[in-house]
């Protein structure tokens, strides 16, 4: 077994969700350092054309699509079988956070958006992916919660939270049937990370507090997030099952 962190992943497929966004966008990266192959999806394909061109190593494709469509995900997963000889792993980064200042402000359209695109795609995403893992005897899912699951949501996210926290239970549930097949299931929290999605509509005062309030007195970027998904991918991780690792530098502790 090699030592690096990256061990066992080169040449392998690797799908990433939400690949233009701050931390897909480093998590693609660290894959295509691995010698892994990419493949990116998100919403525009000239930004995603253009991440691809900078990745790292070779082999890697972007597609640009909507993953609350479910013949958008078939596609995906038709290009990642078909094309790309099979996916090993799935980094689903995606999300949708909407911001409102007051719980009377939600609309049932910003539960719905959330709900479906946080929770819902996630389910049946995992699922078509995992069908793909079991016929090449396994693989790795490595889904995106928030810190929120357990603390609850700070400036206005409370639907978003909600829906994070059913990433965290849905992942236990997906660890316990896929296991049997060789396809590990694990979740991350990432905690305050300097991403356009963070700071979308947060009062920069809910922003000073959330930083001092965290024990390493700043708010982490994503590359401290992306080591931690290529670990799990990793055949170092391969014990790993059903948990939800804490990336929150020391704010969320359980």
């Amino acid at each position: 077994m090699s030592w690096s962190v990256g061990a066992g992943l080169e040449g392998k497929v690797v799908i990433v969700t939400g690949a233009c966004g701050g931390i897909g966008r480093a998590v693609a990266s660290a894959f295509g350092q691995t010698g892994a192959r990419v493949l990116a999806t998100d919403l525009d394909q000239s930004t995603l054309d253009t991440l691809v061109s900078e990745l790292p190593g070779t082999g890697h494709r972007g597609i640009g699509l909507d993953l609350n469509d479910s013949d958008s995900q078939d596609e995906l997963i038709r290009l990642a079988t078909e094309e790309m000889g099979g996916p090993y792993v799935l980094a689903h980064t995606a999300a949708l956070l909407i911001r409102r200042s007051s719980l009377d402000e939600v609309t049932e359209d910003d539960w719905d958006s959330q709900i479906d695109t946080n929770l819902k795609s996630t389910f049946f995403l995992s699922r078509r992916v995992a069908n793909a893992m079991k016929k090449a005897g396994g693989g790795r899912i490595i889904l995106f919660t928030s810190q929120s699951w357990m603390t609850g949501g700070f400036g206005g996210s409370a639907v978003y939270s909600a829906s994070k926290g059913g990433v965290v239970s849905l992942s236990r549930s997906l660890a316990r049937n896929f296991g049997p097949h060789g396809i590990t299931v694990n979740t991350i929290a990432p905690g305050q990370i300097h991403t356009s999605m963070l700071m979308t509509d947060l009062d920069p005062a809910v922003y000073e507090r959330m930083r001092d309030e965290t024990p390493l007195g700043y708010v982490g970027e994503p590359d401290d997030v992306s080591g931690v998904v290529v670990f799990l991918a990793s055949t170092h991780a391969r014990y790993i099952s059903g948990a939800t690792i804490n990336v929150s530098g020391g704010y969320l502790m359980y």
